[in-house]
């Protein structure tokens, strides 16, 4: 029988009041909790040795859709500082938080980003809702996890004074990496021709990746994989396709990979190399690391492309 959801809340509160099993070995360190692994990177980038990060969604997961669990609950407890993407990506996170009676500060990362509107899929704007919603991925554009890492800093220095030397030296290494990171990846995709840079992905996680580097990107999903693609988005992507012979469909490590199957063999389009759009790989996997991500996404795109 399927708990309700006040008695799932009931376990939550009654797990976050257990003992803690923050692992032993972070005795001494700041407790940060990040909603998800891309976020949770970021975090262990600027808070180095001092803080001891673990991740609600872990790699390979969807945060969209999670379902946080007691021992998550007693993660966020115990924790001195919870980090959240916000914009709307983790719709759960406000109730759990809420339930899971801690008093950390919740630090939304993406504040002081500019939000790009996405677009919900038929099934949702049949069911009444807006075709239009926040688009949270706002890590897919170099540029904001700039903002992103200011905010982690700021929050670890507030949440650790004695740290604020170490956070601002982190970070300021960290955001000469993603400066030569931005300026990789434009360089890369200016190397693709103009009329082959348009791609198919599953769902509709990287519009601020193509407002920022110039490529067209089409998903039978809206930004949320909450709700399954409908048979009229299917049917549009792939008239699409064979009019503008978009050369190319990529899977998300996130994401069911029969509806890409479907759509490649119906349109003879390549499918690319595996994609990460809204979680890390394994961390010895091909991108364990934000950094590590962005350029595999590139070079998969790149390899597809230009062929």
């Amino acid at each position: 029988m399927r708990p309700s959801r006040r008695s799932t809340l009931a376990l939550l509160v009654g797990a976050a009041l257990a003992v803690s099993t923050w692992p032993a070995h972070a005795a001494g360190k700041v407790k940060a909790v990040a909603s998800f692994s891309i976020l949770g990177d970021l975090v262990r980038q600027v808070g180095g040795d001092r803080v001891e990060v673990t991740t609600l969604v872990g790699p390979n997961g969807d945060a969209h859709v999670f379902s946080p669990s007691p021992a998550d609950a007693m993660r966020v407890k115990a924790a001195r500082v919870l980090f959240v993407n916000g914009l709307g990506l983790e719709g759960w996170i406000d109730r759990f938080f809420k339930a899971s009676g801690s008093t950390a500060p919740m630090i939304v990362a993406s504040t002081s980003v500019k939000p790009i509107e996405g677009h919900e899929d038929d099934h949702d704007t049949h069911k009444g809702h807006s075709d239009h919603r926040l688009d949270p991925h706002a890590w897919q554009n170099v540029a904001n996890v700039k903002l992103y890492v200011a905010n982690i800093r700021d929050a670890l220095i507030q949440a650790d004074p004695g740290g604020k030397e170490t956070y601002e030296g982190n970070a300021a290494q960290y955001l000469s990496k993603l400066d030569a990171l931005d300026a990789e990846v434009k360089a890369a995709i200016a190397k693709v021709p103009a009329d082959r840079r348009r791609i198919i992905t599953t769902h509709d996680a990287l519009g601020y990746f193509a407002a920022a580097y110039g490529i067209q990107v089409i998903a039978p999903q809206g930004v949320s994989t909450e709700a399954e693609a409908s048979a009229g988005d299917v049917a549009r992507i792939i008239r699409q396709i064979k009019a503008q012979k978009i050369p190319a469909v990529f899977i998300e490590n996130i994401s069911d990979d029969r509806l890409m199957q479907r759509i490649a063999k119906e349109t003879g389009a390549r499918i690319g190399d595996k994609i990460y759009s809204d979680a890390l790989s394994e961390p010895n996997g091909p991108a364990g690391t934000y950094i590590d991500m962005i350029r595999n996404n590139v070079r998969v795109f790149g390899a597809a492309l230009m062929n």
